[in-house]
């Protein structure tokens, strides 16, 4: 093996490295319920796409205002994610994962709700390391009772773009 492909397999093993610590990083900081500037800096990119059961973000700021009411629902999670399946084509990456989720309700009910699916994630390779530009999380089965949304909850517009598909 001449040093060149083995300077491209050790890129190539600490991309996907990065890439898995990172996206269990995130998994865990939906957990610890700490949503800054920081939080979002440290995980996306300045014009990411989120898609989620409530609803579809464009831009940083607006995911985090995104996430920041969407976890106020619960009092607290447990969000699990398994079998991914990372591919990484340059400076650009993809994540499909499947996604467990137990959140307990901050509505007082004690209300226990579970939701599973799967997570297609893009990622790029910025200067301050890989971030998240797209997701889509597509919940595939849920048990328990809901969150119930405030009246004046309105999830954001549905984007054009989704993560995993070109748009």
């Amino acid at each position: 093996m001449d040093t060149e492909e083995l300077r491209r397999q050790v890129r190539a093993l600490t991309d996907r490295a990065e890439i898995t610590d990172l996206m269990d990083r995130y998994l865990r900081s939906l957990d610890e319920g700490v949503f800054d500037e920081e939080w979002a800096r440290a995980f996306h990119t300045e014009d990411v796409i989120a898609e989620m059961p409530i609803g579809t973000v464009h831009g940083r700021p607006a995911l985090l205002a995104h996430v920041r009411r969407g976890m106020a629902l619960f009092d607290r999670t447990v969000h699990l994610g398994t079998n991914a399946v990372i591919e990484v084509d340059g400076d650009r990456a993809t994540v499909r994962g499947a996604q467990l989720n137990t959140h307990v309700l901050a509505d007082g009910s004690g209300g226990v709700f579970l939701s599973a699916g799967h997570a297609d994630t893009e990622l790029v390779r910025t200067a301050d390391g890989w971030r998240i530009s797209a997701s889509a999380l597509r919940v595939v089965w849920t048990q328990g009772p809901p969150p119930r949304l405030p009246d004046d909850f309105t999830p954001a517009p549905t984007a054009r773009h989704r993560a995993g598909r070109a748009g």
